[in-house]
């Protein structure tokens, strides 16, 4: 089991208040990007589960963000067309939360093809990375203050070489090894 810890590996320890809390999970595009594919996805999972558990704080509802990170292919439409609504509010743009939510459940489900075609369900990345730099302007438009959350920590550079070398792995025996 790998342990994921998303906060910042550096920085001033301050208390965060409600005026600069993020609205949404704030983490680097770039550091998004490097996680979800070393950990074959299962951060996209953990980015799922902390957005939802932020809207659960802000709005007070009733939602399990564990199950919703768990069955993210029911639950990312709604999660996108939420950041959708914060950005325009924002002045952060718009995002195509349809068409974002659609290409990433049907690009994830292409896991199911045969080698070495499956690799291509690697690229579902490139749905949520959108929606990230949306958050990540929501975040600065409404909370400047926050934690930018762009450094890699000792558990997240160990996340990347045991999930990297997996993947290269993984990239390999696809390839180049005939059974």
């Amino acid at each position: 089991m790998i342990y994921i810890n998303d906060q910042p590996a550096e920085g001033p320890e301050r208390e965060i208040g409600d005026d600069q809390a993020p609205l949404f999970f704030a983490v680097s595009p770039r550091k998004f990007l490097i996680l979800s594919l070393c950990t074959l996805g299962l951060y996209e999972m953990y980015w799922f589960y902390r957005n939802w558990q932020l809207v659960k704080q802000r709005e007070g509802s009733d939602i399990w963000p564990f199950w919703r990170a768990v069955f993210g292919y029911f639950f990312c439409y709604a999660l996108l067309s939420r950041i959708r609504d914060a950005a325009r509010d924002a002045g952060a743009g718009d995002l195509p939360a349809g068409p974002l939510s659609a290409g990433w459940i049907i690009i994830s489900m292409l896991w199911k093809l045969p080698e070495p075609y499956w690799l291509v369900c690697y690229a579902a990345i490139a749905c949520l990375l959108p929606a990230q730099i949306a958050v990540c302007r929501i975040n600065e438009a409404l909370a400047p203050e926050h934690r930018r959350n762009d450094r890699l920590s000792g558990w997240n550079i160990a996340a990347i070489a045991l999930g990297g070398g997996m993947l290269l792995l993984a990239v390999y025996g696809a390839l180049f090894m005939k059974v």
